[in-house]
């Protein structure tokens, strides 16, 4: 078994019967899906230990009892009422997390205001589009290469300009127009002041979109997405503004290294197509 490293990050949200919850993440640095995770568990500044699974070899039999599928990411949780409970896949855990530890600005409570479950669906609605429409284009692009590589990346810009940018005509600079006045439950940059930060808040929809917006310009730096579809993004104001915000979050940035993440992603696929993947 991997070692487990704690994130002390304080919190101060009460747990069941006053017991501060246990949190063990089993994640893999390098994948979009748990990075969802730790950016929610950051966001709402919740600590945890992690215990890295990797995720180039079988895995191990330990690992398939806490996650038949394999997969990361997965999190087991005691608070004093449940007890070593483990629940699996980014969305699920993403929203149990916020559900858990509920924070106005992140995502509402069902029935916190009369707007909160409308709030609520279109923030599914974005993340489904985000996910649905533009993202299964991603691993196309990836592995394909010249004339093919730009087609497919003017097929996912043109997708972006027409389901997502209209989406975030209103984000301020998040999604859904938050600009909220309140540090609720929100991690704080590091150096921010309190003026600063009162108007830069995640939300869940960056938390479950945030990773693959790194990866976009991350990757597109590297030449593993077309040149032309970086520009392009660029070029779009409501989309660009939310960008540079998430880039701006720590919550979203703390363990993500750009370079180094499309280096290795780039090794893997040049790999996989010698092997004749």
């Amino acid at each position: 078994m991997s070692a487990a490293v704690s994130n002390g990050v304080s919190n101060e949200t009460s747990a069941s019967n006053g017991i501060s919850p246990k949190i063990t993440l089993y994640t893999n640095h390098s994948c979009p899906w748990a990075h969802r995770a730790h950016i929610t568990l950051r966001a709402l500044n919740i600590p945890y230990e992690e215990v890295i699974i990797p995720l180039d070899r079988p895995r191990e039999p330990w690992y398939l009892k806490v996650n038949p599928r394999g997969l990361v990411p997965s999190i087991k949780i005691s608070n004093g009422v449940l007890e070593d409970e483990i629940l699996t896949e980014s969305a699920i855990v993403s929203t149990f997390i916020a559900e858990l530890f509920p924070s106005p600005t992140f995502w509402p409570a069902s029935h916190s205001t009369p707007t909160s479950a409308l709030e609520r669906a279109r923030i599914s609605f974005f993340v489904d589009t985000f996910i649905g429409k533009a993202n299964g284009l991603w691993y196309p692009i990836l592995r394909s290469e010249g004339e093919e590589k730009e087609k497919l990346g003017g097929e996912l810009l043109q997708v972006i300009v027409k389901e997502i940018e209209p989406l975030l005509e209103d984000a301020k600079p998040f999604f859904g127009g938050k600009e909220s006045l309140t540090l609720a439950e929100v991690y704080r940059p590091r150096g921010s002041d309190d003026e600063q930060w009162s108007a830069r808040q995640l939300t869940i929809v960056q938390a479950l979109t945030a990773p693959f917006v790194l990866r976009y310009q991350a990757f597109a730096e590297k030449g593993l997405l077309p040149k032309s579809v970086l520009n392009g993004l660029g070029a779009l104001p409501n989309y660009s503004k939310w960008s540079k915000a998430i880039h701006e979050q720590d919550a979203a940035t703390y363990i993500f290294d750009g370079p180094a993440l499309a280096d290795k992603t780039a090794e893997r696929i040049a790999k996989q197509k010698a092997e004749g993947k």
